[in-house]
């Protein structure tokens, strides 16, 4: 279980027009995520990046039965619920509350508001897909309302393979949403410039 730990840096709350959750990756941490903000065009808005209990937000590969991840996957996801009402409370409309996240920090990112689908400002998944051994469509449900989303990701990535990237891109398209797909051949697991630049075109314009 995810004990709740929010690092938060950008504009304060009460100043900020946007908000963006930023979900770190297995191993990574919180400040690791938030150093992206020297790269993207977010300088106005109010960061909040989640920090995993042990630095991983569930124990194994995203594609191993949900039960076999859980008490953290479902942790994980209550957590990032609780912190999106949160930011609504302090009257943010979803339409400028942005997500981003890498590796499985961008499943988790994916998984999160795919099952809380809304007119979001925009998803960024730095090589992610939705999460399970297979995707369980009547698991999702709800209107993106024309939310844009940019995944990109590696072929071959060791963590993230593109067939799932591409089915999951299908489902969130069949739920309203702009969905953007780039995919570099023979790329590292990491994040490119490249992806950054569009990211910064697409979402956070």
């Amino acid at each position: 279980m995810h004990e709740k730990n929010i690092k938060t840096s950008g504009k304060e709350i009460s100043e900020a027009k946007k908000a963006l959750v930023m979900i770190h990756g297995r191993g990574g941490n919180a400040e690791d995520i938030l150093s992206l903000r020297d790269h993207l065009n977010v300088k106005n808005y109010a960061l909040f990046a989640p920090q995993a209990t042990g630095n991983t937000w569930y124990p194994y590969s995203f594609l191993a039965k949900r039960e076999q991840n859980e008490p953290g996957l479902s942790s994980a996801l209550q957590m990032l619920k609780e912190l999106l009402q949160e930011i609504e409370s302090k009257g943010f409309s979803s339409e400028n509350i942005y997500f981003l996240g890498f590796s499985q920090g961008a499943c988790l990112t994916l998984e999160f508001v795919t099952l809380n689908a809304k007119r979001y400002g925009g998803v960024v998944a730095f090589t992610g897909g939705l999460i399970g051994d297979r995707i369980y469509n009547d698991k999702y449900n709800g209107d993106f309302g024309g939310t844009p989303i940019f995944i990109g990701t590696g072929n071959p990535d060791p963590h993230v393979p593109v067939e799932r990237v591409e089915k999951s891109a299908g489902i969130l398209e069949e739920m309203n949403a702009s969905v953007t797909v780039k995919v570099y051949d023979n790329r590292p697991h990491t994040i490119s410039m490249e992806e950054i630049e569009i990211a910064n075109e697409l979402i956070f314009k």
